[in-house]
């Protein structure tokens, strides 16, 4: 997964040049899903995921709320600032056959075998849970487009979508908007948000608005994931693609992002204040069972998007701040971290069950899932993909042995 870098002028030659920290970001972002999804099976309360280990940690499920409130808003942001980026640098036909090729090949490709192992998985896992045999479970739901399980792979789904959508709007826009003015109005009222840190306060307005019309919406559950379904639920749908177009408009300046790297501590105390406010309620496990209503409910939309903003923009500033030298292993996680997010979910279930029933503490089980399941998939990544004809998919061709600086792709592999 790679990126452009600093700072966006028009040359083709500092457009073509690679953003490190903004790669790290995306990485942290897809690598914090696996840490996300490898504690869901420890929260406190009632059945929270598919299996729920013997062991429980309130420290855990705080730590996946804050986790899950920014982690794919910042992804698609990032989806968008890279799409647009590789638009212009290829063209429209270019760019289109990129996305089919970084995008919808490997959704096909990889969703039935993944789908087959993770459903392996959570045959044993409720088995073992609930001590019964393979036979005595119900049979799944029919598929239909109402209930199509696109599982984690979801973001690839919504991202199509979103490319789909982002032509579309922006043709209509092009010819509308024939001199560019209305654009460059944009563009300036993006920058003075952007200067003036009220960015994600403004953001955090529809997206509370599309949160509160989602039935059911609770506050610890963060945005509901489209992750069944043909057709994206409403509030997911909208808060990710309002990331997207944010990180799609921000590209077109080449300094929107300049700004971050002086506000990083103001959105990051921003998000620690609004985290706190709203974990003091999620420390009741009564809590994580109803959602809040009336003005709580409204407030507490509001707190959630606004936090979700914070920590994005918060987390891209201090990136470029500190962040934006080459790093030989940040680089490699960089590039294999979207192998590891395709693969991560079955093993991750499957690590789930093997420790349930153990009498560990919940933080040492989590840390050993961590441990065992991603320096397995790191050595799969390095042994299986890397130089292969997967790798070529994912992330473009490498060769092993490299006599230059190799050339430093712009592909993005969301």
């Amino acid at each position: 997964m790679s990126a452009s870098t600093a700072p966006f002028s028009g040359s083709a030659s500092a457009r073509a040049a690679r953003n490190h920290a903004l790669d790290l970001v995306r990485a942290a972002a897809l690598l914090l899903g696996v840490a996300f999804h490898a504690g869901l099976s420890f929260y406190p309360g009632q059945q929270m995921w598919i299996v729920m280990d013997d062991s429980r940690s309130v420290p855990i499920a705080l730590a996946g709320f804050v986790l899950h409130s920014f982690r794919m808003a910042t992804f698609f942001l990032l989806a968008g600032y890279f799409g647009r980026m590789v638009y212009h640098r290829k063209g429209a036909r270019s760019f289109i056959l990129g996305r089919i090729k970084r995008i919808a090949i490997p959704l096909v490709l990889f969703w039935p075998p993944l789908f087959m192992a993770f459903g392996m998985a959570v045959v044993w896992g409720i088995t073992k849970q609930w001590g019964i045999t393979a036979d005595q479970l119900p049979p799944p739901p029919p598929m239909s487009v109402a209930t199509f399980p696109l599982t984690h792979l979801w973001f690839l789904y919504v991202l199509i979508l979103f490319y789909a959508l982002m032509l579309t709007v922006r043709t209509a826009i092009a010819m509308v908007d024939r001199s560019g003015a209305l654009r460059d109005r944009l563009d300036s009222v993006a920058g003075l948000m952007m200067r003036t840190g009220l960015l994600p306060v403004v953001l955090a307005l529809p997206v509370a608005g599309l949160l509160l019309q989602h039935t059911g919406w609770m506050g610890w559950a963060g945005v509901p994931t489209p992750d069944t379904g043909l057709v994206p639920n409403l509030a997911g749908f909208g808060t990710y693609f309002i990331a997207f177009s944010i990180g799609w408009v921000l590209q077109r300046r080449a300094d929107a992002l300049e700004p971050l790297k002086a506000l990083w501590p103001v959105f990051l105390g921003l998000a620690a204040l609004l985290t706190v406010f709203l974990m003091v309620p999620l420390g009741d496990n009564e809590a994580l069972a109803s959602a809040t209503a009336g003005t709580s409910h409204t407030i507490s939309a509001f707190a959630f998007a606004t936090l979700a903003w914070a920590y994005t923009f918060g987390f891209i500033g201090l990136a470029l701040r500190f962040f934006h030298r080459e790093n030989r292993v940040t680089r490699y996680l960089a590039d294999a971290s979207y192998w590891l997010y395709l693969i991560h979910l079955p093993i991750v279930l499957a690590m789930q069950v093997w420790v349930m029933k153990w009498g560990w503490p919940a933080e040492a089980k989590l840390a050993f899932i961590l441990v065992v399941s991603v320096s397995a998939m790191l050595v799969s990544y390095q042994v299986f993909v890397r130089y292969t004809p997967i790798g070529w998919l994912l992330n473009g061709k490498r060769r092993r042995i490299l006599t230059s600086k190799p050339k430093l792709a712009l592909e993005p592999a969301e």
